[in-house]
């Protein structure tokens, strides 16, 4: 049947958007196939995080290794590499040089301490420096900041001396107090604080009466409390491997952190490497379940604030 004239319009107006909508569509699956070309394939990714997990644990493992044999496996060839029965008997040899099991409790007590005050006090001179208006704020800042230009072994005397004032030597208070508040730790948190409370929210909690600790108590606090367990989480890690500053302050073995109960077990000219990695093995451990604890909460405070909008 012929077409009329009157009806070839309608068709070429009805056959015109449906060839731009296919147009469209193999267009959109082109650029998508593009951007999968781009982005590579994801067993690739795969293959270099797990070469990169297992040659993280190889020191690991070489330390157990070592700590469950005796000291000729660390000169061994060719070299040891499944674990032996030694490891209780190790233990028993460290226990006896030391009491490791008191000192773990004492890196316990001093990291968790330590952690808890800075995170107190850095976020709180972090939220003042950030959000207050008072005189002098930036000049005080950049006194902080020049602070971390310093060696930390140029406060070993002057520190001492007054520890030894106070009576603190060989104590808790020693080895705490002066790890109370970082420069590094106000500035971290300065930069978060920054970035993460919009100053119209100050000023509004301003506006309804709020004190300056109810502000950063009810609006501060809740907002970094993600990138300040991150802060911590580091701060722990830090002071349980801290070890010239407890070795200067420690005298008695009750009192000794793990780091300076491993260096108890040296002697004067051998090194029992068999006990030494028995006790690091112990010492390790405690952070190593930390991370695995609060490995979510670590990876959120780290994102937090890394996408906006």
């Amino acid at each position: 049947m012929p077409v009329t004239s009157k009806e070839q319009p309608r068709t070429a107006s009805v056959g015109r958007p449906v060839s731009r909508a296919a147009a469209r569509s193999r267009s959109r699956s082109l650029d998508y196939s593009r951007q999968r070309r781009r982005e590579g394939t994801p067993w690739f990714s795969y293959v270099v995080l797990t070469i990169s997990v297992l040659l993280a644990l190889i020191p690991l493992y070489w330390m157990f290794v070592v700590g469950s044999n005796d000291t000729s496996a660390v000169s061994r060839f060719p070299p040891v590499l499944l674990p032996g029965g030694n490891f209780l008997h190790n233990l028993g040899v460290v226990d006896s040089v030391v009491p490791f099991g008191r000192s773990l409790v004492n890196s316990a007590i001093v990291s968790g301490a330590v952690a808890l005050l800075q995170m107190f006090f850095c976020s709180l001179a972090g939220f003042a420096f950030a959000k207050l208006r008072f005189r002098g704020r930036r000049l005080l800042f950049l006194l902080v900041i020049a602070t971390m230009a310093l060696p930390s072994q140029l406060g070993l005397v002057p520190m001492y001396l007054i520890m030894s004032k106070l009576s603190w030597i060989d104590t808790y208070w020693a080895l705490v107090v002066p790890g109370a508040v970082s420069a590094f730790g106000v500035f971290w948190m300065r930069q978060v604080v920054i970035g993460t409370i919009p100053d119209e929210l100050i000023d509004a909690a301003k506006s309804d009466g709020c004190s300056t600790f109810r502000i950063y108590r009810s609006i501060v606090v809740p907002n970094i409390r993600g990138s300040a367990a991150v802060f911590g989480l580091f701060v722990a890690m830090t002071t349980w491997n801290d070890f010239l500053w407890p070795l200067v302050v420690l005298n008695t073995p009750d009192m000794f952190t793990s780091q300076v109960a491993i260096q108890q077990l040296r002697t004067q000219y051998t090194i029992d490497y068999s006990t030494v990695m028995t006790a690091s093995v112990l010492a390790t451990l405690p952070l190593l379940l930390l991370f695995v604890a609060a490995g979510k909460q670590l990876v959120a405070g780290i994102m937090e604030g890394a996408v906006k909008g």
